[in-house]
């Protein structure tokens, strides 16, 4: 797995994860250990690593950096050991569940503050007198049974982009999984479908489902029991519990009432079984997600939040959600409903949206983003609505996209070659091309680094001044 990033052509870098071999161990910020990062300079045979935080691309979040070759001394390891202590959880999960029973159990005077995001006990209330308060009335039963509702989503887009699903989504997902027999279900960052799960079993609607939550958002260890709910980073698959954490998972995975279960599949003779899953990304991360899981297949379905501006369920056009839902289960077997606007295709044998339609010459639905696209008979496949053919280009874009080899058009940061980026280049654990000699056609002539006391302009500054100097 890799990440790129790039900057303007003054100062052009490429990013990527460097998957770590071996037991060397990689220094933890508050999040759990760190990853490894290679920073390449475009055109030139510099690079260094460093490690950064797994869950925060925001400094403000989380400050952790080292460089890879760094001494760090005895006393800043000491330091940064107390750092990390100080901002844990004032409460471990056990205390928290204790805490919990003694809130319900509180006969009047139900608080629970809102700075703070705790639910408090009768001595708390002092010290938190000054804070904003939910009262008695708005904490009831029902209430706390649903904590995705009382606590305030978490919207930093550069560390937790808390968006939660619609109940509308949540319940399809459901009732997809109820009809396939399903009976135990992993909520891996998805506190909304966990919550529904089990206020449905408390309704008694159906045959009952066992439900773990895995989130990083430590506040819901306020609301569940240890069985059902581990504070987990899944960027590095960190337990913050430790072994006691990952225990719980694994029993979770584990034989139960003797039936048989995904791990017990997976350890038997000559047995090769991949877990059912189904994920929600944005659909122009399909190409990436079927090159590293080649079973899964993009479903037409349209996931929305109830707390995002655009990610809204009955829009049209563009404004539609990119959501889409990727899964390893076999599409035709997952009815997508018809009064929402889906319909079968014969032909592709799964349910598709309404304004997909199915393409002769292509022998598929095209669309991803939700429009009727067109076919181009130049490139030979179907396109985005506002997409044209460029003759100079030669493939179908934007109209006002950059022509030929404009500065708009990136190549792989390593060889400089147009066909294929830094991530999938062929020689890039080679050692890299001097910058003023011929890269995949182009000559790149000799930069001189620019020295400026300035500050680095923001990547919405950069695109902006690339866009400028192409109209120009």
């Amino acid at each position: 797995m890799d990440v790129q990033l790039k900057g303007s052509d003054e100062d052009g870098f490429g990013i990527e994860i460097v998957l770590q071999e071996g037991d060397k161990k990689a220094p933890s910020c508050v999040h759990g250990p760190t990853l490894l990062f290679e920073k390449n300079w475009k055109g030139e045979e510099k690079v260094r690593r460093f490690y950064a935080c797994s869950a925060c691309r925001d400094r403000k979040e989380c400050n952790f950096f080292q460089w890879e070759d760094e001494k760090v001394s005895e006393v800043r390891l000491l330091a940064r050991e107390e750092e990390n202590r100080s901002k844990m959880p004032t409460f471990t999960h056990q205390e928290y569940c204790s805490r919990f029973r003694k809130f319900l159990a509180l006969p009047l005077g139900r608080k629970f503050c809102q700075d703070c995001q705790l639910l408090l006990l009768p001595g708390e209330w002092e010290a938190h007198a000054s804070h904003k308060m939910s009262q008695a009335d708005d904490i009831t039963e029902a209430r706390l049974s649903r904590p995705s509702l009382m606590l305030k989503p978490l919207e930093n887009k550069k560390s937790n982009a808390q968006y939660l699903f619609a109940d509308r989504s949540c319940h399809f997902l459901l009732d997809t999984m109820a009809k396939r027999g399903y009976r135990k279900v992993l909520c891996v960052g998805t506190p909304r479908l966990h919550e529904l799960i089990k206020l449905r079993n408390q309704e008694g609607k159906g045959e009952p489902m066992k439900s773990l939550l895995l989130d990083i958002d430590f506040r819901y260890a306020q609301f569940y029991g240890e069985d059902e709910f581990c504070h987990y980073n899944m960027f590095n698959h960190h337990f913050f519990g430790g072994e006691a954490g990952s225990g719980v998972l694994q029993a979770f995975l584990s034989e139960e009432n003797g039936e048989k279960t995904w791990r017990k599949l997976q350890t038997a003779e000559n047995s090769v079984v991949e877990i059912p899953m189904v994920w929600s990304f944005p659909y122009f991360f399909e190409p990436r997600i079927l090159e590293c899981f080649p079973s899964f297949t993009m479903l037409d379905y349209q996931v929305d939040y109830d707390n995002h501006p655009l990610y809204k369920h009955g829009k049209t056009g563009r404004k539609q959600s990119p959501v889409r839902l990727f899964t390893n289960l076999t599409p035709r077997d997952i009815i997508l409903p018809k009064e929402e606007g889906y319909r079968f295709c014969k032909v592709c044998e799964r349910y598709v949206w309404s304004e997909n339609k199915h393409c002769t010459k292509c022998n598929l639905c095209p669309s991803k983003d939700g429009r009727e696209w067109k076919h181009c008979s130049e490139c030979q496949k179907c396109v985005k609505p506002s997409w044209r053919h460029c003759q100079s280009c030669g493939r179908c874009a934007l109209r006002d996209h950059p022509c030929g080899n404009s500065p708009g058009l990136e190549g792989c940061f390593n060889c400089g070659s147009l066909k294929h980026k830094h991530r999938a280049c062929p020689v890039k654990d080679k050692q890299r091309t001097i910058n003023n000699k011929t890269k995949g056609g182009r000559i790149l002539p000799k930069q001189q680094p620019k020295k400026s006391n300035s500050k680095r302009k923001s990547g919405a500054q950069r695109r902006a001044n690339k866009l400028k100097k192409t109209a120009e």
